[in-house]
């Protein structure tokens, strides 16, 4: 098949989504398909993949890829158009952030009861908000596309907030690399990025993997480490990505956590700190997915999330990782955590998301999608 994918930004290191694409790239790539990529950037890796590059100009604003990529997209015969969040042509639309209306509702939740109308109101006036809104509309509104759904939250989500009738959705779960992200990565990575980080061998390394951190609950995590550096439990937390760090630790030293705290931004390859860590935390406040969840899974680690991540509907509480129904409950974070300060549990969790991972891996996850090609083909639903 002729496969196009549009996406803002074709370039593994620059976020959840563009990693995801990437991969899944690959994979369409291997299986023989020819693919073309519509993007305003591509750089990095993305550069030296064998697709089709189609390179955006003058399409600097959200509004203004959608409707750049629509006019390439028009003049190019493909079978199939994948749009990954940032356009409205397409024949199968898949957001990573999911639904932008119940990310700001679930957004509201850090505000003190008596900001949230305030917020509402911005939320409803604001260009920027404004702008969002049209993109969408455009996105989710139109009855002649499949909507791909990260999760049954999401699934939800898009039914509640946006209308989408249940009969075009379609819900696939996100796969990982699991040769990529393996156990094995512990004999090559883990002593000598520990050295690295100056952890030592009796503290227990949290690691902390995004770049939105407000989102995916950062301070919350940091009121939990204080909680248990004032108990004098021997833990370290790794945080990974994220820019404007300086709030955070002013945050890290206003919770007496500072010194148990290292930011380390973004990086290329998170592999050697997966291997380093001992377990992952994310509450996060909104996550269509979070491939990190899976990828700490795929890595033998167990992870602390939330029931507002889509990842945690592959999560057994207790079994492979814990989930908090709080994204600022720093209490019952730090009591999970705790109790992962016993190695065996840890082991425990670890080899069951281990298997967890296995059953959801990226070659799956691309045949899902390509099943989902197959119908838009043979049914011959036009691009919106």
């Amino acid at each position: 098949m002729k496969i196009g994918l549009a996406i803002e930004t074709f370039d593994p290191h620059r976020g959840g989504a563009e990693q995801w694409t990437f991969q899944f790239a690959q994979q369409l790539l291997a299986e023989g398909h020819e693919v073309h990529v519509v993007a305003r950037t591509l750089s990095g890796p993305g550069c030296q993949l064998p697709v089709v590059a189609h390179k955006l100009k003058n399409a600097n604003s959200r509004l203004g890829f959608a409707a750049a990529a629509e006019k390439k997209l028009r003049k190019l015969k493909l079978d199939v158009v994948h749009d990954m969040g940032g356009g409205w042509y397409c024949h199968l639309f898949e957001s990573h952030d999911g639904s932008r209306l119940a990310q700001w509702e679930q957004k509201l939740l850090r505000l003190p009861f008596w900001a949230r109308p305030v917020k509402r109101m911005m939320i409803r006036v604001l260009p920027r908000y404004r702008n969002f809104r049209k993109l969408f509309t455009r996105q989710l509104n139109d009855r002649r596309h499949l909507v791909l759904a990260l999760s049954k939250m999401v699934a939800r989500d898009y039914q509640d907030y946006h209308g989408v009738l249940p009969e075009q959705i379609r819900l696939i779960y996100n796969g990982v690399d699991t040769r990529r992200f393996s156990p094995d990565n512990r004999d090559a990575h883990r002593e000598k990025t520990r050295r690295k980080l100056a952890v030592g061998s009796h503290e227990v390394l949290f690691l902390f993997v995004g770049h939105d951190f407000r989102r995916k609950g950062l301070a919350t995590v940091l009121r939990a480490v204080g909680r248990l550096c004032a108990e004098g439990h021997p833990v370290r937390l790794l945080v990974v990505g994220g820019r404007r760090r300086w709030r955070y630790k002013r945050l890290a030293r206003r919770y007496r956590a500072s010194e148990a705290v290292k930011f380390l931004g973004p990086i290329n390859d998170p592999v050697p700190y997966y291997a380093a860590a001992d377990a992952c935390v994310l509450p996060t406040f909104y996550d269509s997915f979070n491939l990190g969840v899976l990828e700490a899974a795929s890595s033998g680690l167990p992870c602390v999330t939330t029931r507002c991540c889509g990842a945690s509907e592959l999560i057994t509480h207790g079994g492979d990782g814990y989930l908090l129904s709080d994204p600022t409950d720093d209490v019952q974070l730090a009591q999970y955590m705790q109790e992962l300060l016993d190695p065996q549990l840890r082991r425990r969790m670890g080899e069951a998301g281990r298997k967890l991972a296995l059953r959801h891996t990226l070659q799956n996850n691309c045949r899902q999608i390509i099943d989902v090609y197959r119908e838009i083909t043979a049914q011959q639903h036009p691009a919106a």
